[in-house]
């Protein structure tokens, strides 16, 4: 009996332990279960690697050095009818823009037209002068005679009658009179005739500067290419926004209606702030990706970078004051031409052996940097701090380590 009892109680044991062994194998793969269980948020893996430090700016194409074809500044109202296309391959003489000359040419007839009656007007206040000229002096003449004859008979008093000899001296007096009247009006002809003659010669001389000045707008009606180079038109406002000059359109007198840019000069610009001014320097190397070449990527150097702020009026109000940077490409391209933009990438330092992380990676908590790093099957918040920021990546000094997974999302915030 006592025997039985015994077995009894080790095979009690022996369930008991097992019964044990088994629940703390459950736990023991529960909790392996999950501690694999896949995040339930996109994750990346914490990696070392090279952190490049580098600042990007939007730039420009433009042409240091240019030649600039505008429409003449002499003209009215001018309609283009015929422009090269844009791009367009010219040499030296060949025509690029040409005007309607109708207008032109009718002004041109009248400014001739009137100048012919300036001319007819001259001749004809000349030929009035030599007459009034010729009258005058044969009144003048005249009426000297007059006074000639009365001095004669005013000399005679002494044998005629003392009233004889009144009258002698009133006619004199009175012929005196004429001869003055007769010499003023003399004068005073010969100053009109001046002044007219000089009136008519002044719109003779306007007549002929119009006919000149119409003479070299027509001329100018053609304008012609003054080098060799591609053909790079210019905008103008085209009522509802900035638009190339094409046929049809209207320029006002001495509009820019396209550039020969001298390939040569060509440079990539950009306006960099005060901030990033002081991280540049002359020399450093660049990548340059434009947007219309979007299969090459270009490498160069900066060139130039103010040493004085100016102001930027493409930057809306308040106007803001930045630098101006120009870059020299080592590559050429025939798409390469002035007005067409893209990115700029300036490396300003390397880090080697860095931890990097995308910075949507990167959170703020209560004014701090945090990341969620994937640890035990759930996501442990941990502070980090920053070493430095280079567009989407950011370097960290410390707080996170090689191979651990880091949360892409905020995983506290819910669905």
């Amino acid at each position: 009996m006592m025997q039985r009892f015994r077995r009894l109680s080790v095979r009690g044991k022996t369930i008991a332990i097992l019964i044990v062994l088994l629940a703390a194998s459950g736990v023991l793969l529960g909790a392996v279960r999950l501690s694999r269980r896949a995040p339930p948020i996109p994750t990346i893996e914490v990696k070392r690697g090279e952190f490049l430090d580098s600042l990007q700016f939007r730039g420009e194409v433009k042409a240091l050095k240019s030649v600039t074809i505008s429409a003449p500044s002499e003209a009215g109202d001018l309609q283009i009818v015929k422009i090269s296309p844009e791009g367009t391959v010219v040499k030296v003489g060949d025509v690029v823009v040409e005007f309607d000359k109708t207008k032109t040419e009718q002004d041109l007839a009248q400014y001739r037209s009137g100048l012919k009656s300036a001319e007819a007007e001259i001749g004809q206040a000349k030929a009035q002068a030599r007459l009034t000229e010729e009258q005058d002096k044969t009144a003048v003449l005249k009426a000297r005679y007059d006074v000639e004859g009365q001095k004669l008979e005013a000399s005679k008093q002494e044998i005629v009658s003392r009233i004889e000899g009144e009258e002698a001296k009133l006619k004199l007096a009175d012929s005196e009179q004429k001869l003055h009247e007769a010499e003023a009006k003399e004068k005073s002809d010969a100053a009109l005739n001046k002044a007219t003659i000089e009136s008519k010669e002044q719109a003779s001389v306007k007549a002929k500067y119009d006919v000149a000045r119409a003479e070299r707008a027509l001329s100018q009606m053609s304008l012609r290419s003054p080098s060799a180079g591609t053909i790079s038109l210019l905008q103008h406002w085209g009522g509802s926004g900035m638009i190339t000059y094409r046929n049809g359109d209207r320029a006002w007198p001495g509009a820019a209606i396209a550039e020969l840019p001298d390939a040569a000069s060509l440079r990539v610009t950009a306006r960099v702030d005060e901030t990033e001014r002081g991280r540049l320097a002359a020399n450093q190397p660049v990548n340059v990706q434009l947007n219309s070449i979007p299969d090459r990527q270009f490498t160069g150097r900066i060139d130039k970078i103010s040493a004085i702020a100016s102001l930027d009026f493409s930057s809306g109000w308040p106007i803001n004051r930045n630098f101006m940077l120009e870059i020299a490409l080592d590559q050429t391209d025939a798409r390469f031409k002035p007005g067409i933009t893209g990115d700029i990438t300036v490396v300003v330092d390397k880090v080697p052996n860095a931890i990097i992380i995308p910075a949507q990676a990167l959170f703020q908590k209560s004014g701090d940097n945090v990341v969620y790093v994937w640890r035990g099957g759930e996501f442990e918040e941990r502070s980090v701090e920053v070493g430095r920021r280079s567009g989407d990546k950011i370097m960290l000094a410390k707080g996170v380590k090689s191979g651990e997974q880091l949360a892409l999302r905020d995983p506290m915030l819910k669905e």
